[in-house]
């Protein structure tokens, strides 16, 4: 596996693996915000099961520890679970990307998340799904099996965010994948650039008016400063069902 690479640009902290794959970024005077849309498309779960959730979150793939650093601060109650394959990743998160110390609110495992979703006991709320190799491929994390077994580490009522790469268009074999493990209740968002996130549930339907969805929207922005509104608006003014 290629080095980690720590770049600086115009105020922006990247993590990279070779000279082309941004892994992470931060902006230095917001180290807390979303800085890739990508990151910014996986908090859209925050939006559709209410104030109290979630409770337990697992995120499998750390990068620069964006999404988790979020979570932390804007998320208090959570208990979040990250396993990330790479130990330099995590030395780099810490080191220079403010990622907090483990504590009992967090807790960061060195290990294969295919063989860890497969090994434990914990259920969550939400997973995020967001682990790759250094040639950008997700390998056996994108899998029915793997799948599956995401399915079965779910609470009621449990949400699923994958981030889907591809260079090629829209990931149609990695969504039908997702689709039929969920018996088709996904939520496709739209590409940005090469990164398409997906979100799939099990438990009790969502069943979101639009105009209900922007105002949860504005309030997450209002609190955490993270703008949802351009993808909320993106899917149109149709009820979303899920």
């Amino acid at each position: 596996m290629p080095s980690v690479q720590v770049n600086e640009e115009e105020g922006v902290r990247y993590l990279q693996f070779g000279a082309h794959w941004i892994q992470g970024a931060m902006r230095l005077n917001r180290p807390w915000a979303l800085e890739l849309e990508y990151a910014r498309d996986m908090m859209v779960p925050l939006l559709l099961r209410g104030d109290e959730w979630p409770r337990s979150v697992l995120t499998v793939g750390l990068g620069a520890g964006s999404i988790t650093k979020f979570l932390y601060r804007y998320v208090p109650e959570a208990r979040l679970d990250v396993v990330e394959i790479d130990p330099e990743v995590i030395l780099t998160a810490w080191t220079f990307f403010k990622l907090p110390a483990e504590n009992e609110r967090l807790r960061i495992e060195i290990g294969d998340g295919y063989k860890y979703v497969a090994g434990t006991r914990q259920r969550y709320d939400l997973i995020l799904l967001d682990g790759f190799d250094a040639k950008v491929e997700a390998g056996n994390l994108d899998s029915p099996a793997f799948y599956k077994m995401c399915r079965a580490r779910l609470n009621p009522g449990g949400i699923v965010a994958t981030n889907l790469v591809s260079r090629r268009g829209r990931p149609k074999e990695s969504i039908a994948r997702i689709s039929k493990v969920f018996d088709a209740r996904v939520l496709v968002l739209p590409p940005n650039e090469a990164n398409t996130i997906a979100i799939s549930t099990i438990g009790s339907p969502i069943r979101i008016g639009s105009a209900q969805l922007l105002s949860s929207a504005r309030k997450l922005r209002a609190v955490t400063g993270l703008n949802l509104l351009p993808t909320i608006t993106s899917l149109g003014d149709e009820d979303l069902r899920l």
